[in-house]
């Protein structure tokens, strides 16, 4: 299990029954962190502060796709980023055989699992579902070799750099790209203003903090989490530290933090944080 050592104590408390949790994830993705609250109890309201779409050309990839046969490593950081591959590889008629040869990195199980289902074995898959992991897991093993990054559009560029610097050859190609979600402005603003306020909001990725302070503004967006007492008010549940990262750089607060940054981990997070609650009260 992905430990934190540096995962702070609850800010403040939101009671341990009947809590209502808005979901953030992308439409398509929410359905398992939904179920699974829901199945211990928790009322769920799912406002996507992502969408996923097409990468506006697909050039590059369909360049990359073409030559597998130049790369010795391909890394995958995400379940979206595994769709996407294996959607356009259908549609340029390329078998999942063409990547046989390849040494396969994930980012966390979740990525593992999507990409075990076709039919190909992840050689890697790092100790912590972070970029900086993945950077440590490789650096040793890619010096002098041709390394393709499937990612989204706008990501962070830890491995790129990190894994040049070990002497790898990378490139980095866009099979996806993420939005703010224009539609759902006036849902959140409803939910945050109503008399059912949810009593947390999930946070999976630096991404939806972003697009939660694009979707509210900045001021808006504090305000919304700024509780009068400890049992009321909105609190955070953040899937890792890179994602608490962000929501501490916009002076946002971080009220639960998964030890495991999956999506399994933060649900396991929300049922440790309602327990400690409910012994103190």
């Amino acid at each position: 299990m992905t430990k934190n050592p540096r995962a702070k104590a609850p800010r403040q408390q939101f009671p341990p029954a009947g809590c209502r949790v808005l979901v953030s994830r992308a439409k398509k993705q929410a359905g398992a962190l939904t179920s699974a609250l829901r199945d211990l109890g928790f009322q769920v309201v799912e406002i996507p502060f992502i969408e996923i779409r097409k990468p506006r050309s697909y050039k590059p990839f369909d360049a990359a796709l073409g030559n597998f046969s130049h790369y010795e490593w391909l890394i995958l950081t995400s379940v979206n980023g595994v769709e996407a591959m294996f959607d356009r590889m259908a549609k340029k008629k390329l078998d999942a055989s063409s990547l046989a040869h390849l040494k396969i990195a994930a980012i966390g199980p979740a990525t593992k699992a999507a990409i075990e289902k076709h039919g190909l074995k992840v050689a890697l898959m790092p100790r912590e579902y972070v970029a900086e992991s993945v950077v440590t897991s490789l650096d040793r093993r890619v010096k002098e070799k041709r390394v393709l990054l499937v990612r989204a559009k706008v990501a962070r560029d830890v491995i790129p750099r990190e894994l040049r610097r070990a002497g790898a050859q990378v490139d980095v190609v866009e099979a996806y790209e993420t939005v703010v979600p224009q539609s759902s402005k006036r849902r959140l603003r409803a939910v945050l203003s109503g008399k059912r306020k949810p009593q947390a909001i999930t946070f999976t990725s630096s991404s939806t903090v972003k697009n939660f302070v694009a979707l509210l503004g900045l001021r808006a967006a504090r305000a919304a989490l700024k509780r009068p007492a400890p049992h009321h008010g909105v609190h955070t549940a953040s899937i890792g530290p890179v994602t608490s990262a962000t929501l501490r750089a916009f002076g946002l607060p971080v009220d639960i933090e998964a030890q495991e940054y999956t999506i399994p981990g933060l649900v396991r997070a929300f049922v440790n944080f309602r327990r400690r609650v409910g012994t103190r009260q």
